[in-house]
């Protein structure tokens, strides 16, 4: 593996390379990646592994280093850095005890429990989506009058060039704000979040992912960015928002701020914390676009790997109450308490079906508009992820991409400014002209049209578009905007900013979506009284964002329940499926290669289509580090030490009548750790555990943050004990033969949620373990099945 160094991560702290690329043998040792024909039997060897530099360098080399530095960057890697998390519960002796203690009324307190926890993911939701959206609008509102009345000033006076100064430093100083608190603060808070929570909910431990910290600087960051005029959303933060604040509350306690509540402590392990981070992320959804059953759904087709019937309503029900308490209290906030009018921070406007509907012979059209966008973002996707792939390689460092941020905010001021100074498309002023309509060169009574694309929010810019009337732009003015909007999108999605794709794509599909029903209604020399602009900017957003992200089926229910009319459907279901089939021709989902470039082990639904010529016994780790039921503590500590097996799992082995060694559990490093830290040892084989009786209440307090081994002191006679691991282990681990093909290891470890699974042999001995990097290394390419290389990226 040539040619190969470490990169930025998701948790924004860049890992410099450490001089020539080191081969380690991790996993199965060191060897060559290959590509493999699907037609062609044949056994993988060894894999690829590279050390890539130690992170301890960062601060020395940014100092040094004035010059733009490359990163060699491939695609062909799989980071080593990413953990899993542990979502099968481990079926221990204390586990089984503590469940057969739960009577029916403790089930049911349980219960009520799970749905209290619930109702207060959607409040807390639904208010930090009212404090954005009250944030944004106060201070953009401080910002556009402030820049209109120079304008409006520097018109009548002459000197328009100290508006547009003005303007962009606004821009600048705001973004740069925003920019300086996610990248030196807390990286992870950038972007949307939706790739990160995703890898969550699929299995992936994302270092910071769901901190307090990270959501006060996403909250922060995403006010900062829509404020500062980039081209940018609010609503998919809102995503990781949710989730966040459903990590938080569900563990009753705060390991940033160090403070126990003491409450909901039976909820302290992966697989509960999971459930309700999909109650978090729909809740977000909710919130963001006014759409409950769109949250769910979102939920089980974008986030969660995992799903059952029970899930439903809890996850149904925290959505509900998002959105009812936005709606509430932003009621209360616009002096108009019990209005419920504004159920989402997007609010689309109802479409009237009489003056809005649509036609059997249109369904072609919208068909049409659906392979447009899919291209449309197949080419977006494809720039985006170039651009993402030139960041990586020389804008790694911080302070780099505070810089980038500021450069585009004001790049962004400037392109705006200029269309606006230049446009000539002057419309007369009507009710809903917009508050902050700037007349410019306009006659009195008139306002410039492409200022209402520009000058004001995104979410405003898209209303405007599906319900302003017939004439109320231009040709060239939709066109201008279309074009030019597209490339600052583009540029925008990846910054480091807290920020979301989901607005600027439906405002860039409904430009060139209005644009299309102009230039329908052109085409005869009569009135086309079906050729509505608005309904067709409707099908262009759906058209576009559907191509961008790929969504289909939660994307219809929330297109469908933020227009507020089901009677469109059908034809934006249309729309949506051929995005996404057009789209996924040329190129993956706009997440999908995020988490692609971050070398992330996601594990999608189904295995590689070609990989059934591979076996467990050929694509498991080996040789597999195993230990005793009653194991020398000494041997215990110097595993957990061994910085060149970062193992997490431990089958248990017991020997019998003389027979090899034979699987009868497994124990995890964090459970192994626990037990160090309260020194639960034996002192000989004949004597039993010595002290107090751990309960899992001690593996929980320790959750999620388990000390390092070497925080914890063991004596030398101590070392010299036994430690007997019987009543700790799993009893019940899965596992396969090594014979199973690879499809059925995946759908057994990916269905079930697993981190680790035992390979065994016809005698029950232990030959190997499967993880989720093996799985996630095979993967479709242009060559049929390719085997990625492992690097501690």
């Amino acid at each position: 593996m040539a040619n190969v160094a470490t990169r930025e991560s998701w948790s924004g702290r860049p890992e410099e390379e450490g001089g020539a690329a080191e081969r380690t043998p991790l996993l199965n040792g060191a060897g060559t990646p290959r590509r493999f024909s699907s037609s062609v039997l044949f056994r993988i060897g060894q894999l690829s592994t590279v050390d890539l530099g130690d992170e301890n360098q960062e601060a020395e080399t940014e100092l040094s280093s004035t010059v733009l530095e490359e990163i060699p960057h491939t695609e062909n890697l799989l980071s080593l850095k990413y953990e899993s998390l542990d979502y099968d519960n481990s079926e221990n002796q204390l586990f089984l005890e503590e469940e057969r203690r739960i009577n029916h009324t403790t089930f049911r307190s349980v219960e009520v429990k799970r749905w209290g926890i619930c109702g207060l993911i959607g409040i807390l939701t639904g208010l930090i989506a009212c404090f954005i959206d009250i944030a944004v609008e106060q201070l953009a509102g401080i910002k556009f009058q402030l820049i209109k009345s120079n304008i409006d000033n520097f018109t009548k006076q002459g000197g328009l060039s100290y508006s547009l100064l003005l303007w962009a430093s606004l821009n600048a100083v705001i973004v740069m704000v925003g920019s300086l608190i996610v990248a030196f603060v807390e990286p992870v808070a950038a972007g949307s979040g939706i790739p990160q929570i995703k890898c969550f909910l699929n299995g992936v431990k994302i270092p910071h992912v769901v901190r307090l910290k990270t959501l006060v600087v996403k909250v922060s960051g995403v006010i900062l960015s829509v404020v500062g005029g980039l081209a940018v959303g609010k609503e998919g933060p809102m995503i990781h928002s949710g989730a966040v604040v459903a990590a938080g509350i569900s563990q009753g306690r705060s390991t940033s701020l160090k403070k126990d509540f003491k409450i909901f402590e039976y909820f302290r392990r992966d697989t509960e914390k999971r459930d309700f981070v999909s109650a978090g992320a729909a809740a977000g959804v909710s919130a963001a676009f006014g759409a409950p059953v769109g949250g769910v759904l979102f939920s089980l087709e974008e986030g969660a790997s995992f799903w059952n019937q029970l899930l439903t309503w809890r996850i149904f029900f925290a959505s509900m109450i998002s959105t009812f308490t936005l709606n509430f209290v932003l009621s209360i906030y616009n002096r108009k308490p019990g209005d419920l009018s504004n159920p989402g921070l997007i609010n689309f406007g109802r479409f009237d079906t009489d003056e809005n509907s649509y036609k059997y012979f249109e369904l072609p059209i919208f068909i049409g508009m659906g392979a447009i966008g899919g291209s449309l973002g197949a080419l977006f996707n494809a720039l985006n992820n170039w651009l993402t792939v030139f960041r990586i390689r020389y804008l790694h460092r911080r302070y780099m991409q505070v810089i980038e941020a500021i450069l585009v905010a004001a790049v962004t001021a400037n392109i705006a400014f200029v269309l606006i100074y230049s446009s000539s498309d002057c419309q007369p002023l009507r009710e809903g002209s917009g508050e902050y309509s700037l007349q410019l060169f306009c006659p009195d009574g008139q306002y410039n049209a492409m200022a209402s694309a520009f000058f004001t929010t995104p979410e405003i810019s898209v209303r405007r578009l599906f319900h302003d009337p017939a004439g109320s732009f231009n040709p060239q003015t939709l066109g201008l905007f279309t074009l030019l909007y597209f490339f600052l999108a583009c540029w925008t999605y990846g910054l480091t900013v807290s920020a979301g794709v989901f607005i600027p794509s439906l405002l860039l599909g409904a430009a060139w979506g209005r644009l299309f029903g102009i230039l329908l209604s052109s085409l005869s020399t009569e009135t086309i009284a079906w050729a509505d602009p608005g309904k067709y900017a409707l099908m262009g957003a759906a058209a576009q964002l559907g191509g961008i992200v790929r969504m289909t089926l939660s994307l219809t229910v929330i297109m469908v329940e933020a227009t507020g009319n089901v009677t469109y459907g059908f034809p934006i279901m249309l729309v949506l499926i051929t995005a996404k089939i057009v789209g996924d021709i040329f190129v993956e989902g706009l997440y999908d290669l995020h988490i692609k470039l971050q070398s992330v082990p996601f594990l999608h639904w189904e295995a590689p289509v070609t990989s059934h010529s591979l076996t467990a016994k050929e694509v498991m780790s080996t040789p597999v580090t195993c230990l005793r039921r009653k194991e020398k503590v000494r041997l215990i500590v110097d595993i957990l030490s061994d910085t060149s097996s970062n193992h997490n799992g431990f089958p248990v082995v017991e020997n019998s009548s003389g027979q090899p060694p034979r699987l009868c559990g497994l124990i995890l490093r964090s459970q192994l750790i626990v037990l160090l830290k309260h020194k639960v040892f034996v002192e000989r084989e004949n004597m039993s555990l010595n002290l107090r009786r751990l309960k899992l209440k001690d593996f929980r307090d320790a959750y999620p943050r388990f000390p390092p081994i070497q925080s914890i002191h063991v004596s030398q006679d101590e070392q010299d004990c036994l430690m007997d691991l019987s009543e700790f282990m799993n009893p019940t681990p899965y596992t396969v033969p090594q014979e199973a093909s690879l499809p059925r290891v995946f759908k057994l470890f990916r269905a079930l949620g697993l981190r680790h699974l035992v390979v065994v042999d016809s005698h029950n001995r232990v030959v190997g373990l499967v993880t989720r990097k093996d799985l996630a290394r095979y993967r479709i390419g242009k060559n049929g099945l390719e085997e990625l290389s492992l690097a501690q990226t």
